[in-house]
């Protein structure tokens, strides 16, 4: 995203951007395969920002723990209905940020696209690389972002699909 220098970015381009959705996703692989090193199915890379970057949503993964799994994470957006009914609808509205983040984080060699099992991965830091630092206000979404990695592998692409009501 290019800025003239005397321009103020409002929130939104604050927060939808390709630099922290290429970020919020090679969190997301890395999280996924810390199990079992399994590439990533590529079509889950399409639910980080729709879950990432709405609050309501953001706010229940940050409450659910990590053990509880993606199961008790979708009964939580269950109890708002329209909550849950909303990632198919956001993920679709947000696909052209989703690819530009691919992009990036492609081209940063954060994470890599392997065509012949239409999988993603990401690659680690390099040994004594400093992780990068977040402002405050973002420090959730690493988390997250791992932690839905974490759910999505122990769940696999059918049920991630069913939980959160979403069709690939």
């Amino acid at each position: 995203m290019i800025t003239e220098p005397d321009r103020v970015l409002n929130e939104l381009e604050i927060i939808q951007n390709p630099a922290l959705g290429a970020f919020s996703v090679w969190q997301f692989a890395l999280g996924y395969q810390d199990e079992a090193g399994l590439s990533v199915p590529f079509p889950l890379a399409f639910l980080v920002l729709p879950l990432l970057l709405h609050k309501p949503t953001l706010d229940a993964i940050g409450s659910t723990r990590k053990a509880s799994g993606l199961a008790l994470f979708a009964a939580k957006l269950a109890a708002q209905r329209e909550d849950l009914l909303a990632v198919h609808e956001r993920a679709l509205l947000l696909r052209p940020l989703t690819l530009q983040a691919l992009g990036l984080g492609v081209t940063a060699r954060l994470i890599k696209i392997e065509y012949e099992t239409a999988g993603l991965r990401a690659f680690p830091l390099e040994p004594g690389s400093k992780k990068p630092t977040l402002p405050e206000r973002l420090k959730s979404f690493a988390a997250a972002s791992d932690k839905l990695g974490y759910w999505f592998y122990k769940a696999g692409l059918q049920q991630v699909a069913v939980a959160l009501r979403v069709d690939f």
